[in-house]
């Protein structure tokens, strides 16, 4: 039997999880206070309900997505992991790090399943990535760079709390980059960055530059900007939603010894004899199935749910993304290295 799965928030991300549900699961559900979810809720034929508490005082449902505005998902979060009920968080997986640390040991310590929403590690292309570096193809990782580069219009920011400090390129967009990027390449043990406001104004940066150091010894520099006309970005070139033209060009580059790999057109490049700067280099494509990631995170979710398997993002996995977001904004704003724990 599909398991029950109700979804806590009828935004745009909580209305792409709800049509997931009702493919792969049974809509329990709709927990939001606006009017639109009340008829979302009927159109869908699930029970509304306006909050959390009293969907969870009489009902309990055998998984829930939590889609509801960042800083509640610390209180929705303790709520689900009290009534014992597995869950997925939207990222991040709450407003700040003191709140996810309460989340993650709530959950450990009640024994439930807590999935994070970094669906791009549900990406098939990632996982032909992360096989390629796994295997050694590209030797040991010198040198990492990510590109976050588009222009976000002026109707984006007509919502006030677009404008306001958290809500910037760095938490909204860049946390899905540099989740990658620590998926792909390791751990973060120190970073330096650099931002800006001087674009638009606004209370929160537009451009950040970033440096960081990787615990196997590689470096990384990242880029990220919502003023810029360009495609570089993993919008544009994923291919992953398609409510952003596709342009099949690469937005991260990882460098190693022996080969190094764009991503997410996934080209490999080496020289074809010895290795040198005089010697002839050949490319190759690195063959993926292709699949929609959230489609693939709800199956998983669904697996997860039934205890076949756990989760691939974890709540502590989504901490320590988290971390690294919140050193690279102290690091903005004092100018000072911020050492990372990568335990």
């Amino acid at each position: 039997m599909r398991p029950s799965i109700a979804v806590f928030g009828a935004g745009l991300i909580g209305q792409a999880h709800i049509r997931r549900v009702t493919a792969q699961a049974r809509l329990a559900a709709i927990v939001d206070p606006a009017p639109a979810a009340r008829a979302l809720a009927n159109e869908h034929g699930a029970p509304w309900f306006p909050d959390p508490e009293s969907y969870l005082s009489g009902h309990r449902p055998d998984g829930a997505i939590i889609a509801t505005p960042n800083r509640l998902h610390e209180a929705h979060g303790l709520a689900c992991a009290a009534s014992g009920i597995p869950m997925l968080v939207e990222k991040p997986i709450t407003a700040d790090t003191a709140g996810a640390a309460r989340l993650v040991d709530a959950a450990e310590k009640a024994g439930v399943p807590l999935l994070v929403g970094h669906h791009r590690r549900h990406n098939p292309l990632i996982d032909a990535a992360r096989a390629a570096i796994a295997s050694g193809r590209l030797g040991d990782i010198v040198a990492v760079t990510a590109q976050f580069w588009l222009y976000k219009p002026d109707v984006y920011f007509e919502q006030g709390w677009r404008r306001m400090p958290g809500a910037g390129p760095v938490f909204i967009n860049l946390i899905h980059d540099v989740d990658l990027l620590r998926f792909l390449c390791g751990e973060v043990s120190q970073v330096m960055a650099i931002e800006s406001n001087a674009t638009r104004g606004f209370d929160v940066e537009d451009t950040t530059a970033i440096l960081m150091r990787f615990v196997n010894g590689a470096l990384g520099t990242v880029t990220a900007s919502d003023t810029i006309v360009a495609p570089w970005s993993w919008e544009f070139t994923a291919g992953e939603n398609p409510a952003y033209p596709h342009v099949p060009i690469q937005a991260y580059k990882i460098g190693g010894t022996d080969a190094s790999l764009s991503i997410p057109d996934l080209t490999l490049w080496r020289h074809t004899t010895m290795k040198g700067w005089w010697e002839p280099m050949v490319s190759e494509t690195l063959p993926y199935a292709a699949a929609d990631p959230l489609d693939r995170q709800m199956a998983h979710f669904v697996d997860v749910i039934a205890g076949r398997a756990v989760p691939l993002v974890s709540g502590r996995e989504a901490l320590r993304t988290l971390a690294l977001v919140e050193a690279i904004k102290h690091a903005a704003e004092t100018g000072v290295v911020q050492p990372l724990n990568p335990g």
